[in-house]
């Protein structure tokens, strides 16, 4: 497909990619990150070193995803497909562009997702192939516990608890669409989904419901951390190597049918 405009136009990015090595989303100085080594693949293949990227979201230092989407704009013909294989050409094991297409100019791969979604892999039983993607963790769980809390972290709005301190964030406010856990063999697997995510939020969720499940934090007491709005008061964070990005949503009306 050739896409043939004379005005800088926007583009979606669909990516996947393994977190293990990298120190997160975020571009920063003296460390190797996903935006930054796609935004150097693609500099390189549309040979315009001006270009930058814009994710859905930041995910932190060895969080993996499934499913993330960036925005770029460029003001040049490009072949798509050619694009996307050069793109897997260039980039390492760990990244994976999955799809490259057009939507409206004012699209935005942050500010217009609708919902995200984050799965989190537990696993009681050692496995050498999955040490970087599954937190091995073998404590008895009561899930009858974990089921209560669940319910309440559902029924929250105010999320300040479990956000990252020394933020520059001011709005803690977060709509839970869904929160949910599979317990299968020796997995145990949490999707939580939601209309935003504040930093360091799955994780730090993750980690007191375990607390909750291990009865080393009451449900009474959940309630208590999360009227405090402080994180100090909440569970410790899971490890990050066990947190996917699944899914990302957006409205249909900002991709371009073409």
């Amino acid at each position: 497909m050739l896409d043939k405009f004379t005005n800088r136009l926007r583009y979606f990015i669909e990516l996947s990619y393994n977190g293990s090595e990298y120190h997160g989303w975020q571009s920063q100085p003296n460390a190797i990150t996903i935006q930054q080594t796609v935004e150097n693949s693609l500099q390189l293949v549309l040979k315009n070193k001006q270009l930058k990227i814009v994710g859905a979201g930041r995910t932190d230092t060895g969080v993996h995803a499934l499913q993330m989407y960036a925005h770029f704009d460029f003001d040049q013909n490009f072949d798509a497909n050619g694009l996307i294989f050069k793109l897997n050409s260039f980039l390492d094991k760990n990244i994976v562009i999955n799809n490259v297409f057009r939507v409206h100019n004012k699209a935005h791969a942050r500010f217009d997702a609708t919902l995200r979604e984050y799965k989190y892999f537990l696993t009681t039983k050692k496995d050498v192939f999955s040490s970087d993607s599954k937190y091995h963790f073998t404590k008895k769980l009561n899930f009858d516990q974990i089921d209560k809390a669940i319910e309440i972290i559902k029924d929250n709005t105010n999320f300040k608890s479990f956000c990252r301190s020394r933020t520059d964030v001011t709005n803690y406010e977060c709509t839970i669409a869904n929160f949910e856990y599979e317990a299968k063999n020796s997995e145990v697997i949490f999707t939580i989904s939601a209309n935003r995510f504040l930093r360091n939020m799955v994780r730090a969720i993750i980690g007191t419901i375990l607390e909750v499940g291990l009865h080393k934090i009451s449900t009474e007491k959940l309630k208590e951390i999360i009227d405090k709005s402080d994180r100090i008061y909440a569970g410790p964070s899971v490890p990050a190597h066990g947190l996917f990005l699944t899914r990302v949503e957006y409205p249909k009306n900002i991709f371009v049918n073409e």
